[in-house]
C-alpha cells in the first residue's frame, strides 16, 4: 500500500515537474539554460558621471549596490549584469566601495578580480588590489546578507582591465560582474550603465 502511494505521488511529481521522455517538454529546459551564460553586452556610449560615482582630486566613491533592481534574480550591480556596465577610474585613484545588498533573499560579495569575458562556474576570491574585495566573499550565511553593507578601500595601483565580481558560487556564471578598467590616462566614470 505504501509502495502504491509513493509511486503515485512519484508519477504525479514527475509530471508536474516535466519529467516526460516527449522532446515537447524537454525543449524549454535546453532554450532556458543559455540565459545563465548570456554574452556579456558592449559597454557603449559616452563615459558619464552618475550620481553613484564620486570624484574628489585622486579620491573616487563608488556607491555599489547588489539586488539594486530585481533584474536577474537581484543578482546585479546598480542594476546592471554581464559586463555590459563599465567603470573607470585612474591608476592610482584612492577608492572607497561603498556596497549594499538589496537584494531580499541572497548574499552578495564584491570584489575587483583579474578581467574575463565570460564568467567561469566559479571565481577564486582573490584581489587584485590589496582591499578590494568584501569581507567572507564566497559565503553565503557570512557574507554581505540582505539589507546590510560594507565599505572597502584600495589603490588601484596598476592601470589595467578588471572585473567587479560577486563570489558566491554561481553568481559570477549567472551575470553578477561588471568591467572594472584603471585607466593609465586618467579616464574617469562609466559607460553602458543602466
Amino acid at each position: 500500500m505504501k509502495r502504491s502511494a509513493f509511486s503515485t505521488a512519484l508519477f504525479l511529481g514527475l509530471a508536474a515537474c516535466g519529467g516526460s521522455d516527449s522532446a515537447e517538454t524537454e525543449a524549454p529546459a535546453a532554450t532556458e539554460a543559455p540565459a545563465a551564460t548570456e554574452a556579456p553586452a558592449a559597454a557603449s556610449g559616452e563615459m558619464t558621471m552618475p550620481s553613484w560615482y564620486a570624484m574628489d582630486g585622486n579620491n573616487v566613491t563608488l556607491d555599489i549596490t547588489a539586488g539594486s533592481t530585481d533584474r536577474g534574480n537581484y543578482w546585479n550591480y546598480n542594476g546592471s549584469q554581464f559586463g555590459e556596465m563599465t567603470i573607470t577610474v585612474p591608476v592610482g585613484a584612492n577608492v572607497t566601495v561603498n556596497f549594499s545588498n538589496n537584494d531580499p533573499n541572497m548574499a552578495h560579495s564584491l570584489g575587483i578580480s583579474e578581467g574575463f569575458e565570460t564568467a567561469p562556474a566559479m571565481v577564486d576570491p582573490v584581489a587584485v588590489f590589496d582591499g578590494a574585495i568584501t569581507s567572507n566573499p564566497t559565503s553565503m550565511t557570512e557574507g554581505t546578507m540582505p539589507g546590510t553593507s560594507e565599505t572597502i578601500s584600495f589603490v588601484a595601483s596598476e592601470a589595467g582591465e578588471y572585473v567587479m565580481v560577486c563570489y558566491v558560487a554561481g553568481h559570477a556564471v549567472s551575470g553578477m560582474w561588471v568591467k572594472f578598467v584603471v585607466s593609465a590616462d586618467g579616464e574617469a566614470g562609466v559607460t553602458g550603465a543602466m
